[in-house]
């Protein structure tokens, strides 16, 4: 068997304040395989975005990463220098921003940043740069990509500067490309044709993605496998057939429920009653207790331990939505 990309085991990303040490990521557990896509879902305060964060180790204070083990590679990225971190960085591993303004610096023109990208970790020619920079602009829907490298950012819609975020991460063909909520300013077209060029760069090249999203009809048209977050927690995973169609966790039947994408015309949504709780007044037992629909007293009391399918279809939840039901 291939052994993983990516393995993340027991990732706990803490916030310190004067009242203590808060955890925004709660033992994370994820694996990638080589070429694979996989879907980081949940609602906003859930936790996705910390964890992509520190996969990368771009964790500020007050945050820490307190525990876990984050493999790339067999490499141990919490043990690795700033020196190791910044060769990877950009080279094996790409991150899209959520916000490009996170990328893109705003006095250097678009062809001058991209070609940065590219020389700081491949021996070419300038020339040789600009051009692999405008074929990647194309590819992402952008017109006339020559005479976009010669401008800045400022000059650029906030979809635009995105689609160049996204330009850059495809670069230099990482085998790792973590992407937090990428094609949120994007109109629907050019969603597609991302994700489209998402899959082609994962086909033909092994690139794996952990693709962190609260849109779980970009999920069932991309990834091949999804983990649901909740509370800094992963609470359901599985292949995208098995959680999407057959979930277990009430707090992914809630999400489906939610979602325009996944009821029949004319269905009313179901909204999730409550909101997610904050990271410093998370109930004890399970998280989602105070929310779920088919909550036991069990639940208030003790945190569920993972519950594994025979299809390694794992949840954390003491009275799952049955098979029959969630299908």
């Amino acid at each position: 068997m291939t052994s993983p990309l990516l393995e993340v085991r027991g990732l706990k990303t803490v916030f310190h304040d004067l009242a203590g040490a808060w955890p925004a990521v709660d033992g994370v557990d994820i694996v990638v395989q080589p070429g694979e896509i996989v879907g980081l879902v949940g609602e906003s305060g859930s936790g996705k975005s910390v964890t992509g964060f520190s996969l990368v180790q771009l964790i500020d204070a007050p945050g820490e990463i307190v525990a876990g083990d984050v493999l790339f590679k067999g490499e141990d990225l919490r043990r690795a220098s700033e020196e190791r971190l910044r060769d990877l960085r950009g080279d094996r591993i790409a991150m899209i921003f959520q916000d490009p303004l996170m990328t893109l610096n705003p006095v250097l023109t678009i062809g001058e940043q991209m070609c940065e990208a590219i020389l700081e970790h491949r021996s070419c020619s300038r020339q040789e740069a600009l051009k692999k920079s405008s074929l990647a602009l194309s590819r992402v829907g952008i017109s006339s990509p020559d005479a976009r490298l010669r401008q800045y950012p400022h000059e650029f819609s906030g979809g635009m500067r995105q689609r160049v975020a996204i330009a850059t991460a495809l670069l230099n063909e990482p085998d790792l490309i973590i992407a937090d909520e990428p094609t949120t300013a994007l109109d629907v077209t050019i969603q597609s044709q991302i994700l489209f060029e998402v899959q082609k760069l994962s086909r033909e090249t092994g690139t794996a993605v952990l693709w962190i999203t609260h849109d779980l009809a970009v999920v069932a048209e991309l990834a091949d496998r999804v983990a649901v977050m909740y509370a800094g927690r992963i609470v359901e995973a599985g292949t995208v057939d098995d959680v999407l169609d057959r979930p277990r966790h009430p707090y992914t039947l809630g999400l489906l429920g939610s979602s325009a994408a996944t009821v029949a015309p004319g269905e009313r949504l179901k909204q999730i009653s409550g909101t997610a709780p904050s990271i410093n007044a998370r109930p004890s037992g399970c998280p989602f207790c105070p929310r779920c629909e088919r909550a036991l007293p069990l639940c208030a009391e003790v945190d569920p331990l993972p519950q594994l399918t025979s299809h390694e279809h794992s949840y954390r939840c003491h009275n799952p939505v049955s098979e029959s039901h969630a299908s």
